[in-house]
């Protein structure tokens, strides 16, 4: 039994050396067949030599021309070897012309010159490859025609190569959206640098005070000091204090805006005698305005009077809180060291930055009922404004009991209260609608009964002494009139006042001559040399040109 087993055993294991001893053979059979067939092909390809043909007609193409030009390489001329490629590079690039002029096509750009290249440069390496010469009578290349032709085709193919890297960013969509979002991005750099530095030179020069004005102060007040018999102070008039009158307001430091003014307002009155003006300026231009308006009297019989802020005695820092704002330490600071990086970082917003707004004469407006006790309505009139045409229909509007008659400003979601003040501090918030409609000052109708009625003039100091860590709202006289008024404005109809010549271009002429007033406020002021021309000569026809100093001055109007 033990044998039995011993034999089955070895006969298993000289099985197994067979098998894998005949498998082992049968590959060698199988690769030593193959090598065999790969060595008689060779040798076919290599004997049977083809006809020689002329290389300008068309080659196999596909695999089958790969194969064939790579055998016949082995056993033919390396010249023609080259040829061969100088052909295939050749070939290669009048597709690629071809393909640009065809798309050229279909965007339309048959009549561009670009097309008319690209059509050209097909056309010259087609008859270049077409050229017979380059064979010898014995079928053989020359070696020098070669080169030549090498050389004619190289300077092609690298003209072909500018011409489609020019091309390409026409053609490929992706390269002209980036190229447009780059442009895009560096115009927009471009544009807000140039309304940062446009915002504070406007600034600069919105600030500053023209030499021609300069000049027509000092001469006025060289009069003065040369004549004094002549300016004698003279006595109040009854008609300063006539409430039967009608009664205007200017508060101005620029003598030749409110001579423009009262001009305006006079020359465009149907009773010229029946109104009466009250100029208001500060002690340093005081004595040049009153020797204006008696070298120039007002013209029509109106009545005219000059004072400066120092003469209304109850204008002081106990009394006025924004007097006492304006001469702390800490406000100039604030306005003027911050003036520059503020106007920079918000050119928007640069009416709030103005030194303008520090000046008593912006804020006495609020002081109307106390100034001129005896009058019932006075109407407000900046000193950057025109008027066109007779403004006595203002004082016969009924208010219905409110205090201020103004234009409203707001449309969509401009000039609405939130833009004016802080809604973030609880106490504008609470009080205040954000959403209410803002006002103008400029041209204002203010019914001093109803002001001393409601106590105006105490809301308004209430508010600008919670505002004095200007938390509520900037150093400005439109923000604490929208709380003082708030509720107390009858919105006039827009074609009294008309505003936004002083930034705005886009006013249509007919709004223009419709308005009874225009009104120039921002920074272009009509006696700037920064001023819109389009606008400018609605100022100056009331520029008094006959006055000597003007013209000593050289205005330029």
């Amino acid at each position: 039994m033990a044998i039995a087993v011993r034999s089955s055993r070895g006969g298993g294991s000289g099985g197994v050396g067979a098998g894998f001893r005949s498998l082992f053979s049968y590959r060698i059979f199988i690769s030593a067949l193959f090598s065999l067939l790969f060595i008689a092909t060779v040798s076919v390809l290599l004997t049977s030599r083809p006809p020689p043909t002329h290389h300008h007609s068309r080659l196999p193409s596909g695999a089958n021309a790969y194969m064939h030009r790579t055998f016949l390489a082995l056993n033919s001329d390396p010249l023609k070897t080259r040829l061969d490629l100088i052909y295939k590079q050749a070939n290669d690039h009048i597709t690629l012309v071809k393909t640009y002029a065809a798309y050229a096509r279909k965007l339309k750009l048959e009549n561009s010159k670009q097309l008319k290249m690209f059509d050209d440069l097909a056309k010259n390496f087609s008859d270049l490859t077409s050229k017979p010469s380059l064979f010898e009578t014995d079928g053989n290349l020359d070696e020098d025609v070669l080169r030549q032709f090498e050389k004619e085709v190289k300077d092609r193919v690298k003209f072909a190569r500018l011409m489609v890297a020019e091309s390409k960013e026409n053609y490929d969509n992706q390269l002209k959206i980036q190229k447009l979002k780059d442009t895009i991005f560096s115009v927009s750099e471009s544009l807000g640098k140039a309304k940062k530095n446009g915002a504070l030179a406007s600034s600069i020069a919105a600030k500053s005070i023209p030499k021609s004005l300069h000049c027509l102060a000092m001469r006025l007040v060289e009069e003065r000091i040369s004549h004094p018999e002549k300016y004698k102070e003279e006595l109040p008039k009854a008609e300063f204090e006539d409430p039967s009158l009608y009664h205007y307001a200017v508060f101005s430091d620029n003598v030749i805006a409110v001579s423009v003014v009262v001009r305006s307002v006079v020359k465009n009155a149907e009773e010229p005698w029946k109104h009466v003006f009250h100029v208001v300026t500060d002690r340093m231009n005081v004595a040049a305005m009153k020797v204006w308006f008696r070298m120039r009297p007002v013209e029509g019989g109106a009545h005219l009077e000059v004072k400066a802020v120092e003469d209304y005695s109850f204008l002081n820092s106990s009394y006025a809180p924004v007097l006492r704002q304006i001469a702390s330490a800490k406000k100039q600071r604030f306005n003027f060291e911050k003036t520059t990086e503020n106007v920079t970082k918000d050119g928007s917003n640069m009416k709030l930055k103005n030194p303008e707004s520090m000046s008593m004469l912006n804020h006495l407006r609020f002081y109307l009922p106390e100034m001129y006790p005896k009058l019932h309505k006075i109407l407000l009139l900046d000193d950057d404004v025109v008027v066109q045409k007779d403004l006595t229909g203002l004082w016969k509007i009924d208010l219905t009991g409110k205090v201020n008659g103004a234009v409203e400003t707001c449309f969509g979601s401009f000039h609405r209260f939130s833009q004016y003040l802080n809604f973030t501090h609880p106490l504008i918030k609470q009080r205040f609608n954000p959403k209410a409609c803002a006002w103008a000052y400029g041209m204002n109708i203010f019914d001093l009964d109803a002001w001393r009625r409601e106590k105006c003039t105490e809301t308004y100091e209430e508010w600008q002494n919670l505002n004095e860590d200007r938390t509520l709202w900037k150093l400005d006289a439109l923000s604490p009139g929208l709380i003082t008024f708030y509720s107390l404005t009858k919105s006039l109809d827009k074609s009294w006042h008309v505003l936004g010549l002083g930034y705005n271009p886009s006013i249509s002429m007919d709004e223009i001559n419709n308005a009874a007033v225009i009104h120039y406020n921002g920074n272009m002021k009509p006696w700037l040399d920064i001023a819109m021309n389009q606008y400018k000569n609605l100022w100056t026809k009331y520029v008094d040109n006959d006055m000597e100093f003007v013209q000593m001055c050289n205005f330029g109007v």
